[in-house]
């Protein structure tokens, strides 16, 4: 980069600049606990590229940036930097004491409407990354409430001849995970996120922090697989696959074996079935039930799978926080709705909804369970719930203020739509349940709900509400779960990589369920578990806490 420092100033500007600085229309305002000098260092790393005819920064007495001023490529761009009131924490738990915030504002030469030229677009997306990026104290203190992924992060054996895929939802306790994949051994380099595409509150801080640790980071959405895309999501997707593909071969190329995490199935898939990425792997860790249904649905899976989604640890334990999550996000969302004595239709009463249903007949909520399978729906009614084997049938006899759904299916169709209630809530906690509405295929929505969901014109004339955005409720615009609520399940999901990582080469191709429940007994998370979290422990005997 070619940099003209300026040594004389007039208000703080460049001395030839002949700008009025002051006219810059606002492109973007970021708050954020990253310091003025921290911003400006990472501006000055993403315009190294391009060509600067100009450069100042003024300072406040103590030294610290007040602004920036540049020229680049031919445009005028200005930072400024303010101190911000203190908000709410930014992550589930609260960092003490509270990280001072600053508010930075980019302006630039730019028509209002007009597309951002690509070194301004470049100097705000290195404000927002450095400005979301997690700190160390809020890193400290999400590894802290893990207590027990830091007793086994240390525990087992090494995994460092091993590169790392893991696909999952961006929050923090998937910080955390990784945090222990790399105390098990796996470089930094060696480790590739990638986000499921769904609005989780936290994302882009965790995007930024995965980058500034060294990972590869990006986002490889469901819908393309599930057919539910729109727009650019297909080309996207695409190249991120063929990034994946890159990183897997150099990955061979430099004599390591490469495991995969994933959740919902899309990097497992056999030749023959849609496939983003085509390098093989060595073998696979999957953790929910719709990734075994595409695993299951193509050819037989050339290499081993640790079927995490149906072990004990998740089916027993995880899968009640899950539940709790999905109620508690249900409820911020609509809080002028009252539930106590009203009607449900709750469909599908597997491990989630069961529990789902239950928890709302607990509020007092009047559920009608739909199932298609019989034998499920016999133990619905023989725990006390209305039972209907289609939701056309429920909607036929009752009137829901409320429908939840998850199937991870279709369960919406065109013909049930003329039966829904007039301001009928719908709630989806698995992708596709409502997908009818939420890609298109009864139309667009009448008026969008910021920060709640959209709302449709049903064919009797009446308003249905779908919440969130079609996916996950509990991962709308939310963090989910607590991250000692998922401490067991990523400790447990990092005794079975290192466990599958050890056999890989003497297991079977296909899916193992028992494996991972054996190796996680064998472990003892779940004495762990019961003297960390059940157990009336006594002062002084609690884990002691670790740094990553």
């Amino acid at each position: 980069m070619t940099v003209e420092v300026e040594t004389t100033t007039v208000r703080g500007e460049p001395a030839d600049s002949g700008r009025d600085f002051a006219s810059l229309r606002l492109i973007e305002a970021l708050t954020g606990p990253a310091t003025p000098d921290e911003v400006r260092d990472a501006v000055s790393e993403a315009v190294a590229p391009h060509p600067v005819t100009a450069w100042h920064t003024d300072e406040s007495p103590d030294g610290t940036p007040r602004t920036v001023a540049l020229r680049i490529a031919g445009h005028h761009v200005r930072l400024v930097w303010e101190p911000a009131a203190p908000a709410r924490h930014r992550t589930l738990d609260p960092v003490v004491p509270e990280p001072a915030l600053w508010r930075t504002a980019v302006l630039a030469d730019v028509t209002e409407g007009a597309q951002l030229p690509a070194p301004v677009r470049e100097i705000v997306e290195a404000v927002r990354e450095r400005t979301d990026r997690l700190t160390h104290a809020e890193v400290d203190a999400l590894w802290s409430a893990m207590p027990l992924l830091r007793h086994f992060a240390d525990r087992g054996p090494e995994i460092g001849d091993w590169a790392l895929v893991f696909r999952d939802h961006y929050v923090e306790n998937s910080v955390g995970f990784l945090l222990a994949a790399e105390r098990a051994g796996i470089p930094r380099e060696w480790i590739y996120a990638l986000a499921k595409g769904d609005r989780t509150a936290g994302r882009h801080r965790v995007h930024a922090w995965f980058r500034a640790r060294g990972y590869r980071s990006d986002v490889l959405d469901n819908s393309v697989i599930d057919g539910t895309a729109l727009g650019q999501e297909v080309p996207a997707a695409r190249r991120v696959g063929a990034d994946v593909d890159r990183f897997i071969a150099a990955a061979h190329r430099a004599g390591r074996r490469v495991l995969v995490i994933d959740d919902g199935g899309l990097l497992a898939r056999g030749p023959g079935s849609v496939r983003l990425v085509s390098e093989p792997v060595d073998a696979v860790v999957e953790l929910t039930v719709s990734g075994l249904k595409r695993i299951g649905s193509g050819p037989p899976p050339a290499v081993p799978v640790f079927n995490v989604a149906r072990s004990q640890l998740k089916s027993m334990l995880s899968y009640e926080e899950i539940a709790d999550s999905c109620l508690r996000r249900l409820r911020e969302l609509v809080p002028g709705q009252k539930f106590i004595g009203r009607r449900v239709v709750a469909v599908g009463f597997g491990t989630l909804g069961a529990r789902l249903a239950r928890r709302l007949r607990s509020l007092g909520c009047r559920v009608t369970v739909v199932d298609q399978d019989t034998l499920t729906l016999i133990q619905a009614a023989e725990q006390g719930f209305e039972t209907e084997p289609t939701l056309n049938a429920a909607l036929r006899r009752c009137s829901p203020f409320l429908v939840t759904g998850s199937t991870g299916e279709p369960l919406l169709r065109a013909e049930d739509l003329a039966l829904l209630p007039d301001g009928v809530l719908l709630a989806g906690f698995a992708t596709k349940d409502f997908s009818l509405l939420s890609t298109g295929g009864a139309g667009l929505p009448e008026s969008v709900l910021t920060g709640v969901g959209g709302r449709y014109r049903l064919p009797g004339g009446g308003l249905a509400t779908l919440l969130g955005d079609g996916r996950s409720l509990n991962l709308f615009e939310y963090e989910g779960i607590p991250n000692s609520g998922y401490d067991a399940y990523r400790a447990g999901t990092l005794i079975a990589v290192r466990e599958l990582c050890r056999r890989a080469a003497a297991l079977a191709p296909g899916v193992h369920v028992r494996e991972v429940d054996e190796a996680v007994r064998d472990a003892g998370l779940f004495e762990t578990y019961y003297a960390t979290y059940v157990a009336d422990t006594p002062p002084g005997q609690a884990q002691r806490r670790a740094r990553p």
